[in-house]
């Protein structure tokens, strides 16, 4: 559902262990194998969370395709949250595509790469997908497959940003522009709290709580051009678009969504986030009230995956 309509709204306002951690931050994650069915009641359950009922998957289709940002969450080693992100972006067929993962360096290069005949299946190797730290190129090929011709926006963060991100503050590093994400500004102290826990937690405990505040400024940073890459897409596609990247960028109370909202707020968006079914939670009712911070949540069979603590202990 795309087309110049849409696009009005967003053309009027357009150490060792450091590094360690930096890395993790850039999108590194454990190797995985498929998911394999655990007879979890919610395995396969599309739960619109603000109805609080389950729906099916065209009414999902529908419902993403009626927004101008369709956000499609993930756990990035999942390979069947790629197969599902894939069959919404076919369904939705977005005239724009931003992923967390291609450097904004990259996009030239896939429209020239395109323009050129290039297949769409052949976009990572041209960009060196190899290198640039994120599960194997195969996960995430049919999504891209899937896009067709709409135009790719990247959101990748280079190092060096990250790193004078966690130095000196997001709104530095990010650079001109940045007020208009918001980054002109600390987080409220609730929503600081709650970011800097999450991302101690994120490293397994092994984070010193010292550290945490440069984290959530490169988390910020990270939201705040993932926001900007969807801008782009939506001007140079030239309508809807739908944005790849891990669930805690998806998420609604602190991610890219509320930056994008600070720069768009007439957008409306529809977020996904993608969940993996847990043995202690065998019904919805078992997340704590704001655990599930998406419009839609869809559960999968875990990925069989190493240890991701293992690198911090």
């Amino acid at each position: 559902m795309s087309g110049p309509g849409r696009i009005g709204r967003i053309q009027r306002g357009f150490g060792l262990a450091a590094l360690a951690l930096l890395g993790w931050l850039a999108g590194c994650a454990p190797a995985s194998t498929g998911p394999v069915s655990t007879g979890h009641p919610l395995e396969g359950v599309i739960w619109d969370v603000a109805a609080g009922r389950a729906i099916s998957e065209a009414e999902l289709a529908a419902a993403l395709d009626a927004a101008d940002v369709a956000v499609l969450g993930e756990i990035h080693d999942n390979p069947a949250h790629h197969r599902r992100q894939a069959r919404m972006v076919a369904a939705i067929a977005p005239a724009g595509i931003a992923f967390e993962m291609v450097p904004e360096a990259s996009e030239e290069g896939i429209l020239v790469f395109r323009a050129e005949g290039g297949d769409a299946a052949a976009i990572g190797p041209a960009i060196g997908w190899d290198r640039l730290g994120w599960p194997d190129w195969a996960l995430y090929r049919p999504v891209f497959e899937a896009a067709g011709d709409a135009y790719v926006a990247g959101a990748a963060v280079t190092r060096d940003r990250l790193k004078l991100a966690i130095g000196a503050s997001a709104g530095i590093a990010f650079g001109p522009g940045a007020r208009a994400y918001g980054l002109g500004a600390p987080l409220p102290p609730a929503q600081q709290a709650a970011a800097e826990a999450e991302m101690v937690a994120a490293h397994c405990g092994a984070l010193p709580a010292s550290a945490a505040p440069g984290m959530v400024e490169a988390q910020r940073l990270r939201d705040a051009r993932l926001a900007h890459a969807v801008r782009r897409a939506a001007v140079l596609g030239g309508g809807q678009v739908a944005a790849i990247m891990g669930n805690g960028h998806a998420r609604r109370d602190r991610g890219m969504p509320l930056y994008l909202a600070a720069s768009e707020p007439g957008l409306a968006l529809r977020v996904l986030g993608q969940l993996e079914t847990d043995p202690a939670r065998r019904q919805v009712a078992d997340y704590p009230a704001g655990a599930l911070p998406y419009d839609y949540v869809w559960f999968a069979p875990p990925a069989d995956r190493e240890d991701p603590c293992a690198a911090f202990r």
